[in-house]
């Protein structure tokens, strides 16, 4: 059953409880954008085992590529295929190039150039969004995105995942806190790109005390967006053989928004949230838990979890107050 949302909440969040990144995208643009996802690279550090690093954990063979029949068509093809089914679907007329699986960052840097100059080529395309990862940087990259920035909208994502070296580690991540925290900080002082970062919730022994720690941290990185997923278990991965072996239990659904809740109720209303949780796309390949199949479903439940508890973005949060770095 739905609730009423609290008068306390900001009117620019459009009647939700958390900062949506819509009102950040509407205050750039002046109208609703929307993203095409596409896929250009094909691996990424750890699937090379660059440095003895390893296939992380939770990943599966397409590296969070919304759809797999991408990797066979070229970038101008994604870009007119998925724009023209987004236009059709929800009216729009401006898009963000979306350049999502795998690691971007991972390639030669004549090939990011190709790539960007193709996005921009197409009629709508208001900018990009770049998915990369904390440790695959250079002073090059920064400088191209720079150079683009110039000229038109520049967002990045950083997978971060977590702040806790003990979750990186179990899912084999390759980097650490201290990357993560460097990598930010060399984007925000080196460029002037939209910046955000990507969190997992769901990690075995994960405590409320972590969530707060996690936002405070937020709270202090010179970024503008949190997109948050949950831990899932997807077919032909690291975590798909201790989930058979009984080693690792996904996370239930109410358990997850309670998470959200207390994560959002001490991060500051400046953040904006992407998302709210991950959606499995590719249902033939979930393993569990199966609300994550549900996109619109799983997306109301943690809204509709909010605002029953009178939760929103910013309750619990003060100004000045910071986490241990």
């Amino acid at each position: 059953m739905k609730t009423e949302t609290t008068s306390l909440q900001n009117p620019q969040w459009l009647g939700l409880p958390f900062n949506p990144i819509s009102a950040h995208y509407k205050k750039l643009f002046g109208r609703k954008v929307y993203k095409i996802p596409v896929a250009v690279v094909e691996t990424c550090p750890n699937r090379e085992g660059l440095k003895g690093m390893e296939t992380c954990l939770f990943c599966d063979v397409w590296g969070s590529a919304a759809r797999e029949e991408a990797f066979d068509l070229p970038l101008g093809t994604q870009i007119e295929k998925y724009r023209d089914h987004i236009q059709k679907k929800f009216k729009s007329e401006e898009f963000l190039v979306y350049f999502q699986a795998y690691t971007n960052t991972f390639t030669k840097l004549k090939s990011l150039r190709d790539n960007f100059e193709t996005a921009l080529s197409f009629d709508g395309i208001r900018g990009f969004v770049v998915g990369t990862r904390p440790d695959c940087l250079s002073p090059a990259v920064l400088e191209l995105w720079n150079e683009y920035h110039l000229k038109t909208f520049v967002a990045v994502e950083l997978g971060v995942q977590s702040f806790f070296d003990d979750q990186l580690l179990f899912m084999k991540r390759g980097h650490d806190r201290a990357q993560s925290l460097k990598a930010i900080d060399q984007i925000s002082q080196k460029t002037a790109v939209d910046l955000g970062i990507h969190l997992m919730f769901g990690w075995p022994g994960e405590t409320d005390e972590q969530m707060i720690e996690t936002a405070k941290i937020c709270n202090d990185l010179p970024i503008t967006n949190i997109k948050l997923h949950n831990l899932h278990v997807l077919k032909n991965t690291g975590l798909e053989k201790l989930y058979h072996q009984g080693q690792f239990a996904p996370i239930e659904q109410e358990a997850y928004a309670r998470r959200v809740q207390v994560f959002l109720e001490h991060l500051s209303p400046r953040l904006h949230i992407q998302r709210l949780a991950a959606y499995a796309s590719r249902w033939e390949e979930l393993v569990a838990p199966t609300w994550t199949a549900n996109k619109m479903g799983t997306h109301q439940y943690l809204i509709d979890w909010l605002n029953q508890h009178q939760s929103f973005q910013g309750q619990k949060w003060t100004p000045g107050s910071s986490a241990k770095i």
